[in-house]
């Protein structure tokens, strides 16, 4: 294991025990990583059948960002699993919100993607329909057939600069993402 992993082991583990109803924590001074900023603490308890891909999720921007930790630890970010409507993430403020997974649509698209996607909205991006699959935040426009659910190095650097605090945003407060998923009809209309 890095050194780099053991401190954001060290500091998820310290930070997990007081993170339980707070928004976003920063770690204590005494880290041995100080490019650490956050950790953000989610819940996968109403996530049913996505929870383990919250888990990957979590660890994919884990290991993207460096100053950003995502702990199964609390209640920031819960997930959630629905049937119908459509994949979409609620955020009240940077590191904080709801994600919901539509069955419906992780049936079509890569469950992964679509969970990677919208927790990058908690974190701070916002969409970017280009449809090029190389960019995690243009979500279903790249396509059913783009399973990549890795954040590009720009929108991996956009977020640890948002959570150290060293890049302003006026785009990361209360907002709701939908229709990042485009619904097929299972049968042609008329």
């Amino acid at each position: 294991m890095t050194s780099r992993r053991v401190s954001r082991l060290l500091v998820a583990l310290l930070t997990a025990g007081t993170m339980i109803g707070a928004t976003v924590a920063s770690p204590s001074a005494a880290s041995a990583d100080a490019s650490i900023a956050a950790t953000v603490c989610y819940n996968t308890s109403q996530a049913g059948s996505f929870a383990g891909i919250a888990n990957q999720a979590a660890t994919i921007w884990n290991n993207a960002t460096v100053n950003l930790t995502l702990s199964n630890c609390g209640s920031n970010l819960r997930i959630y699993q629905i049937t119908g409507g459509g994949s979409y993430a609620v955020r009240t403020s940077l590191g904080n919100g709801r994600v919901y997974i539509d069955t419906q649509q992780a049936a079509q698209y890569n469950p992964l993607r679509i969970m990677t996607h919208e927790i990058g909205h908690i974190l701070g991006l916002p969409d970017n329909y280009n449809g090029n699959c190389a960019l995690l935040m243009s979500g279903g426009s790249a396509g059913t057939s783009c399973t990549n659910p890795y954040p590009s190095t720009a929108e991996a650097n956009r977020v640890s600069n948002l959570f150290a605090g060293t890049l302003a945003s006026t785009d990361t407060g209360s907002q709701v993402f939908r229709d990042s998923w485009p619904i097929f009809s299972a049968a042609p209309v008329g």
